[in-house]
Formats: C-alpha cells, structure tokens, sequence
C-alpha cells in the first residue's frame, strides 16, 4: 500500500510537472525586445515563472525538471538556430533560478523565505547570465551569423555609449537585463502563487 501511494503521488507530481513545462514552453513565444535597454537579440520571456511556481509548490528538483522538458520541447518543436547551445544556456541559468529560490523557500514556507529566495534567485542567474554571454554566448553568436563581436558592442553602443567593450556590454545591458527579469518574474509569482497552488497541491 505504502509503495502504491508513492507511485501514484510520483505519478501526480510529473503530470502537473508536464503541464507547468508545457505552460512554460508556451510562455517561450511570447517575447519582446527592450529597446531601451539591451540590442533587440536579447528578449524578455516570463517562461520561468511556471518553473518558478513548481519549484515552490513541489520542490526546487521539479522547478529544474520543468526547465529541462520545457528546452527539449523548443528543440523538439521549435528547432534551434544555435546548434542547441541556446537551450543549454536558458536551461542552465533558468535552473539555477528556480533551484535556488525553491531550495531556500523550502526550507521554510512563508512569505519571507519566499522573498528572500526569489532576492537570491535573481542575483544567482544574473551572474551565470553575466559570465555564459561573456565567455560562451556572445561569441558563439557572432561566429555562427558571421560578424566580429564589435558589431555586437555597437549594437548596445548605439543605446548607451558607455558601451565601448564587452564587458561593459555585460555590466550595462545583460546585468540590469537580468536583474529587471528576475524582478518581473518574482513579482508575478508572488502576484498569482497563492491562487494557483491549492491546484498543485
């Protein structure tokens, strides 16, 4: 009996695991430039925010789950133009996110583990984001459309002339980029979290 209801409760936590991924992925096609702030090759999606919901209401392991079935729905369905090291990327740095949030707000489920989970989410992807563009993403990127990187350092250029290298093209586009994301992203969930997880749960 005690081996069925771990088999069912298994059972139930991948279908609404599947589902938030699912949610996710869908999420991923709704994204927009912030013209203001960062070149237009880097858009803004709330795809984290189904992982980020399943980290907290089933374990920060289900929040990093659903990011890895949401990248192999993209690549399955979507295709990829990177050669699959985008996904790697979104999956490696949305993981981190989720993780670190649902890890701390386990630990303790109120309100202010919640924020100060979602305070180091935020600051853990924004450093992985600051150094995968800088040493992995950036480059790949120029080499695969053919360009050298100072066609990338221009395009931040014309938004803010303190731009003149890449690392100030990490500190002034990808680095508030990140940190303006995980913002919008912890606030939504904790906007709609106690709504949705009397579902989940």
């Amino acid at each position: 009996m005690h081996t069925l209801k771990k088999e069912l409760w298994n059972t139930k936590v991948m279908v609404k695991v599947s589902v938030l991924a699912v949610i996710s992925f869908i999420l991923m096609f709704f994204e927009f430039p912030l013209v203001w702030l960062a070149p237009t090759f880097i858009k803004l999606d709330i795809s984290d925010l189904p992982a980020l919901i399943g980290a907290f209401a089933l374990g920060p392991m289900a929040g990093v789950i659903i990011e890895l079935l949401k990248n192999i729905l993209n690549l399955l369905i979507d295709g990829t133009t990177t050669g699959g090291v985008g996904e790697l990327a979104n999956f490696v740095v949305g993981a981190a996110y989720v993780y670190t949030a649902g890890a701390i707000y386990f630990r303790k489920k109120n309100f202010k583990h919640a924020i100060v989970g979602l305070f180091f989410g935020t600051i853990v992807m924004t450093i992985i984001m600051a150094v995968a563009n800088y040493y992995i993403m950036f480059p790949f990127y120029a080499k695969l459309f053919g360009m050298p990187l100072d066609t990338l350092i221009e395009m931040g250029t014309a938004i803010n002339s303190r731009i003149v290298d890449m690392k100030s093209m990490i500190l002034y586009t990808v680095v508030p980029f990140n940190l303006l994301k995980g913002i919008v992203i912890s606030a939504l969930t904790i906007l709609i979290y106690k709504k949705v997880s009397p579902i989940l749960h």
